[in-house]
């Protein structure tokens, strides 16, 4: 259920379903680096103005599905404008800020990113660029993210699958937002 926050900024609506917490797993598998399954939290969020704050957090995992150590960590801001044209700016913790560019599928809620800039510090690795696709599938939130070095061409090199994680201050608003005539059975409910 994709909710818009009566205090979303209008011109982040399109954006709306990427609001909230979330929580998953995915795959990391790029030439030089160890190929691994990772966990991974995001947050997407707003305060009124005309832009989402991102922060991303991976940590790879071992066979039994425990942390190990950190991977990767992002933050950012996202924007869209009356044409659908998304940009974001990021930095990760390696050492790298981004310029992304990009649009939002129409009817649907899908965005594909490409890298316009990108600046690294001395500390960061070699980085040319890289493409993104996000997608809000059945309630989740799917992505894969491209990388280019300049060793290695474009290719996928992370994705994940992630669930949105609910509070239990949401439980509760949305307990009291069920009407009071419900069935006792709950059979019916689903009739």
């Amino acid at each position: 259920m994709i909710e818009i926050p009566s205090d979303l900024h209008k011109d982040l609506v399109p954006l709306a379903f990427l609001l909230g917490n979330w929580a998953g797993a995915g795959v990391h598998d790029f030439p030089g680096s160890e190929k691994c399954n990772f966990g991974q939290e995001v947050t997407f969020g707003h305060d009124g103005r005309d832009f989402l704050e991102y922060a991303s957090h991976t940590w790879v995992l071992d066979n039994d599905g425990n942390k190990v150590r950190p991977l990767e960590s992002e933050h950012g801001f996202w924007r869209i404008d009356a044409d659908r044209k998304v940009e974001v700016t990021m930095v990760r913790d390696d050492g790298v800020v981004e310029i992304w560019y990009g649009e939002m599928a129409a009817q649907k809620p899908q965005i594909d990113l490409v890298t316009d800039a990108v600046a690294r510090t001395a500390a960061s690795g070699p980085y040319n660029g890289g493409k993104r696709l996000y997608g809000y599938v059945k309630s989740d939130l799917m992505w894969v993210g491209e990388k280019q070095t300049p060793e290695v061409e474009l290719r996928p090199y992370m994705s994940a699958h992630l669930k949105k994680v609910v509070t239990p201050e949401e439980v509760e608003r949305w307990a009291k937002a069920l009407p009071d005539d419900l069935p006792d059975d709950g059979i019916a409910f689903f009739k």
